[in-house]
């Protein structure tokens, strides 16, 4: 398991590489010019050439992205083109971690209800409560973000005045209840969808048919086997969740106020602000790198057959 792990890391900066190669590529022949929104109306061509001189932006590509790799290797992401003077890294790090916190509240949410219902709905499949469990998820995985959050808002802080509608005040404080409740409604549907169909493979299988011969007690086969061999394709949507929490969900954020990374993205893709937009999509690439890697552990120690394998491919 180990030298597995060992090959997966051995190939993540190559991976890193070409994802950096690529957003550079289109940070540099992307549409518009960054100088020129820069300087807006005051736009004159020989100060444009000046600025473009003094970034850089005047030498050949390879060049250029040498020193951009150097420099994004050194942790310096450089800087904003809309903001001037104000370096990348500490401004999208700050609006990350909101966005991150965010998506921890909505990813506890959807873990907490969906899996209840998931193993619930499988349990008692062609009962009144399964239908009712898969017609609450396709309901919520159908409605967008703009219809849930106006309704949540009608409901939580219009009508029964217990939720504050928008600003921000950190994890642990109400402003985020209702941001979260939006973004973690559609995960539940999903979670709880993915594991009902999965644990229904599970008890299907003859490993539980001899379980259940042999005399055990059904809270542990369900604990011991079923639930364990059915988390696993749950582990690859939380995995991959986890790595979308750098990006940020710009919808959610620009409707509560808050001010996190999915509305800086969206600022700086209005404004050509290329430093900021290569380091966003660096960071969520190597955070989905970073994900894949933590589901391959997890798989490992959920399923005792992976390890095997593993094993015997080194």
């Amino acid at each position: 398991m180990l030298s597995y792990i060992a090959r997966r890391l051995i190939w993540t900066p190559f991976l890193l590489l070409i994802v950096s190669l690529l957003v550079f590529t289109l940070g540099s022949y992307g549409p518009g010019d960054p100088v020129e929104v820069l300087l807006g109306q005051r736009m004159n061509q020989e100060v444009a050439e000046r600025i473009r001189h003094e970034r850089g932006l005047d030498r050949p590509f390879w060049v250029q992205y040498g020193d951009y790799l150097g420099k994004v290797l050194r942790g310096d992401l450089g800087e904003s083109f809309k903001y001037p003077g104000q370096p990348v890294r500490p401004l999208i790090l700050q609006k990350m971690w909101i966005s991150a916190q965010l998506g921890i509240a909505a990813l506890a949410i959807a873990l907490a209800v969906g899996l209840p219902l998931g193993l619930m709905a499988a349990l008692r499949q062609g009962t009144w409560l399964d239908t009712a469990i898969v017609s609450f998820t396709l309901l919520f995985m159908s409605l967008p973000v703009f219809i849930t959050a106006p309704f949540l808002i009608l409901v939580f802080a219009l009508n029964l005045d217990i939720l504050p509608t928008s600003g921000w005040n950190g994890l642990f404080s109400s402003s985020i209840v209702l941001p979260a409740l939006v973004m973690g409604l559609p995960g539940t549907a999903v979670i709880a969808r993915l594991l009902r169909a999965s644990t229904l493979d599970v008890l299907g299988q003859d490993y539980i048919r001899t379980a259940r011969a042999k005399g055990l007690p059904e809270m542990l086969i369900q604990r011991r086997h079923v639930l364990r061999n059915a988390l696993t394709p749950v582990v690859t949507v939380v995995g991959l969740s986890l790595g979308t929490l750098a990006e940020g969900a710009f919808i959610t954020e620009t409707l509560f106020g808050i001010p996190g990374v999915g509305r800086l993205a969206l600022d700086s893709i209005f404004a050509r602000d290329y430093p900021i937009i290569m380091a966003i999509t660096l960071i969520i690439a190597a955070s989905f790198v970073a994900a894949n890697i933590l589901v391959d552990i997890a798989y490992g120690f959920l399923d005792p057959r992976i390890r095997r394998r593993a094993g015997a491919g080194q």
